[in-house]
């Protein structure tokens, strides 16, 4: 069975971090571009980083750049989010996304999707 499982969500004070982990189970990563993208309630999902198949080339919006670091282990087959001086407005579900070919913002592109795990920023 292809799966993409999240895991590394939680509650966290702002300015807090967290590191989200995608892993992969019945297929291998290497072949694959990997996105981060979120959901808060009420607001539609969004892609927040990108990492190439070799991850020489690396993707961020705006809203976490600075903030947050994408990185990519094969020899593990799994994918880092590194979360830095986290804002409130950073709570969503986050969903980690692989694509056969190149980063995209487009959801679309993306071919194997995780569970979501929840991240909260919040005093």
């Amino acid at each position: 069975q292809l799966q993409l499982v999240e895991s590394g969500g939680g509650l966290v004070q702002p300015g807090g971090s967290l590191r989200l982990s995608c892993a992969a189970s019945g297929f291998s990563l290497d072949y694959y571009a990997i996105g981060w993208f979120r959901q808060a309630p009420g607001k539609e999902l969004e892609g927040v980083s990108c990492i190439s198949r070799s991850g020489g080339s690396t993707n961020y919006a705006d809203s976490v750049k600075g903030r947050f670091t994408i990185s990519r282990d094969n020899a593990k087959n799994t994918v880092y989010l590194q979360m830095n001086s986290l804002k409130p407005e950073d709570t969503a579900v986050y969903y980690c996304a692989a694509a056969s070919g190149s980063c995209r913002w487009s959801i679309h592109s993306y071919d194997y999707w995780g569970q979501g795990t929840q991240v909260t920023v919040s005093s």
